[in-house]
């Protein structure tokens, strides 16, 4: 028995090691596309390690790929020491990999010609932003300012999203003084873009909804909830503040595809019932998978 169990985890742990590595392939030959075909032939810029190695090839002419490598290597070594190692291992591989396709397809702009700046950060974003919407998705990140972000968490308990614009930031205004405003303005609009689509990766397009609901048909409300959408329902005992009646109010989540169906029970059952609907960005056990990182 003891034997059946070592060998089903193993196998669990080898098809989630060959998961992340293959998206960590897939999504930084996304990224390598989007900065060798869009980004650099126009001029663009952009945050992040990717970002310095982008305007030290403008300066210098030395490829991208080789200063990131350079740029990360360091980072990397202070990591292992302060964060999560599992997290810093993946990290790794995925720098080294973004390193390497940045190389490969560094020539790629002169068969894949797109000479508009508007037409690229738009089109760039688009596939920067799946890339890293897709590590992201499967825990896994390109490293660089991920790394730098998760020791300034750990050490001095500033949040993720906030350390990386703050680095960001500086690094934008550095390109703005070197190669102009116009270029960092449309590498902004690109940035934008690209954490959008990441956040519709990463969280899914079938975004989840919270439901309340108040009503005096609760119980048939349910029923019918449980019965045509096969979600499960919850209820939170409520009291009326005019009234001052009890009252059951109907939780339950559902997926953003299944909100019209879920407004038409209510508006046949009780048209008077009292509904609110929320977005949702994590979600987990049940039939909802967990995502991000």
């Amino acid at each position: 028995m003891r034997d059946e169990y070592t060998k089903g985890t193993n196998t669990k742990m080898s098809k989630t090691i060959f998961k992340k590595i293959f998206f960590i392939i897939l999504g930084n030959l996304l990224c390598a596309i989007a900065f060798n075909v869009f980004f650099i032939p126009n001029k663009l810029l952009s945050g992040g390690i990717g970002g310095i190695g982008i305007m030290i090839q403008y300066l210098t002419d030395i490829p991208s790929g080789i200063s990131v490598l350079a740029m990360n290597l360091p980072i990397f070594i202070m990591g292992v020491r302060l964060v999560d190692k599992e997290f810093v291992t993946y990290a790794f591989i995925s720098m080294l990999i973004f390193s390497f396709l940045l190389t490969v397809t560094n020539g790629l702009g002169e068969y894949i010609v797109i000479d508009d700046r508007l037409l690229g950060s738009v089109f760039g974003a688009v596939l920067n932003g799946t890339g890293m919407g897709l590590m992201f998705r499967h825990r896994t990140c390109q490293g660089g300012l991920d790394i730098i972000a998760a020791i300034l968490k750990k050490k001095y308990n500033v949040n993720i999203g906030t350390g990386l614009m703050m680095v960001n930031t500086v690094v934008m205004l550095i390109a703005s003084l070197l190669f102009g405003y116009k270029s960092a303005m449309y590498t902004l609009i690109a940035m934008y873009i690209g954490y959008q689509i990441l956040d519709k990766v990463q969280i899914g397009f079938n975004m989840k909804k919270n439901i309340l609901i108040v009503s005096d048909k609760s119980e048939e409300l349910a029923k019918a909830i449980i019965e045509e959408l096969h979600r499960g329902v919850t209820f939170l005992e409520g009291m009326g503040g005019y009234k001052k009646e009890n009252k059951k109010v109907i939780y339950c989540i559902v997926t953003s595809s299944e909100v019209v169906k879920l407004k038409n029970i209510v508006e046949l059952i009780d048209p008077k019932a009292f509904l609110t609907i929320n977005d949702i960005v994590e979600v987990k056990g049940s039939s909802f998978q967990s995502v991000g990182m």
